[in-house]
């Protein structure tokens, strides 16, 4: 879509604002709306001003203006506005070089499908993400000098069962009993279906929804399956589109990864692979159908998948569902079907085309643009360094011994732990270009500075438990 086609668009569905959103170092959509009469065809060349220092991580004050320039090709009808609004999607630049700014996370996408090309390894890399959710129907939490505390609710929850409700009818969801049960234990079916009307409306193309494992409310959508700029703004979309019919319903909905204590955490499972002229790179001859190529390509994401969980998984709340020793896919290896391996092979088809790797370590709390590109790039560096992913894992992991769990390669177990390895392992991502240092200290800084830290000096509720008495 031209400018000129942009402006055709908003006539056409009778639109008076548009919309501008872009996404900050952490995966948060910031936006501002302007009267469609205030833009003209030079605004998607010149872009608009904003102040980049009020961004997370972004500019100092002293150089703090920054141009947002709309993509005309990203617009869609903004379907939660009263008013009929058109959104468009903007790329970040620097308004005295007129360079595009190194922390935008689409421009790092954009760069790492330039670098991809430019590698000659590939000409495209498809991501298919299985984002996971909680709907429920009240959240509060406090945290001061007083006193910390946090309460969920679901009328489906399993903690229910003994509440008066007027007439408790008892169709709750068991503590890991979430997995795929019909109506009426299944309560969300509705809104899941109303949430999939409303993604497909801005262009997602949905292949499922269901409710998942936990109790609580907890659902997955599935998105099928694009090239990685398209997904990573798709997956914008979605989580904004599910939080936003869940209000309107007068439920609220978190991707946090573990909400609920004693029960599964929200994971978003990665499906990449790579492909050159149309044809896959991924099928082959080898270990569970895969290539050479592929083989090498999951030996990168191995080797660096401790940094590469610095992105995927950025919150100290990420680390309460990557916990050794349950079913979270903590070891670093490869397996066919083995869910509690890092990288697994899907084996539900025969197809070439199908052939892909699920990196199944991330959550949805992780900016796509970010996590989606560093796992191509991972990728990258294992093909051009023939790297060897191991031996595969093809055995229940809760049987193996304690001597034979200490020879495998784990996941970090803290958000500080997963930020030293991407401090110490990231020149995979500055390859290219692609992430600059000034992106990566920015990250590691905030992420130490304003959630580490602030943890770190509160004392948490539990150990009142542990120690009041002490």
């Amino acid at each position: 879509m031209t400018p000129k086609d942009f402006f055709a668009f908003a006539e056409k569905n009778g639109a008076k604002m548009v919309d501008l959103k872009f996404t900050d170092i952490f995966g948060t959509w910031q936006h501002c709306s302007y009267p469609i009469s205030t833009w003209s065809e030079g605004t998607f060349e010149d872009g608009v001003g904003f102040d980049g220092s009020s961004i997370r991580g972004w500019q100092p004050i002293d150089s703090s203006d920054m141009l947002a320039v709309p993509d005309p090709s990203t617009v869609k009808m903004d379907p939660f506005f009263k008013s009929p609004t058109v959104s468009v999607l903007a790329d970040i630049v620097d308004p005295i070089t007129k360079e595009d700014y190194n922390k935008d996370p689409r421009n790092v996408a954009k760069k790492g499908l330039a670098y991809l090309q430019q590698t000659g390894i590939a000409d495209a890399c498809f991501i298919g993400p299985e984002p996971e959710f909680f709907i429920f129907d009240d959240v509060r939490y406090l945290s001061n000098q007083r006193g910390a505390m946090y309460e969920i609710d679901s009328s489906e929850a399993a903690w229910n069962t003994g509440r008066s409700e007027g007439g408790n009818l008892g169709h709750k969801i068991g503590y890991k009993g979430g997995y795929f049960p019909v109506s009426p234990i299944d309560s969300y079916g509705d809104l899941r279906a109303e949430m999939v009307e409303e993604l497909q409306k801005v262009g997602i193309v949905v292949e499922a929804h269901h409710h998942e494992v936990a109790t609580a409310g907890q659902c997955e959508i599935d998105m099928e399956f694009a090239p990685l700029l398209q997904m990573a703004d798709q997956f914008m979309w979605y989580k904004y589109v599910i939080k936003n019919v869940a209000k309107r319903n007068g439920k609220t909905v978190t991707f946090m990864p573990k909400p609920v204590f004693e029960d599964n955490g929200s994971g978003m499972h990665t499906h990449i692979s790579l492909w050159k002229g149309g044809d896959t790179l991924m099928y082959g001859d080898g270990y569970a159908g895969l290539s050479e190529t592929a083989m090498h390509a999951i030996g990168g994401i191995l080797s660096h998948g401790r940094a590469l969980i610095a992105l995927s998984n950025p919150t100290a709340n990420s680390f309460h569902r990557l916990v050794p020793g349950f079913e979270a896919p903590v070891t670093l290896a490869m397996s066919q079907r083995n869910r509690s391996a890092a990288c697994r092979i899907p084996m539900y088809s025969g197809s070439p085309k199908a052939k892909r790797v699920e990196f199944r370590c991330p959550d949805p709390t992780a900016n796509g643009y970010l996590s989606f590109t560093a796992l191509m790039m991972a990728m990258i560096d294992g093909i051009q360094n023939k790297t060897d992913p191991g031996e595969p894992l093809d055995r229940d992991i809760y049987d193996m011994t304690p001597e034979e769990l200490a020879e495998t390669n784990i996941a970090p177990k803290s958000l500080d732990e997963a930020l030293v390895a991407l401090e110490e392992d990231h020149a995979f991502l500055t390859a290219g270009d692609v992430f600059s240092e000034d992106l990566i200290k920015s990250f590691i800084k905030h992420k130490r500075t304003e959630e580490l830290d602030p943890i770190r000096l509160r004392p948490h509720p539990y150990e009142f438990d542990l120690y009041y008495n002490a």
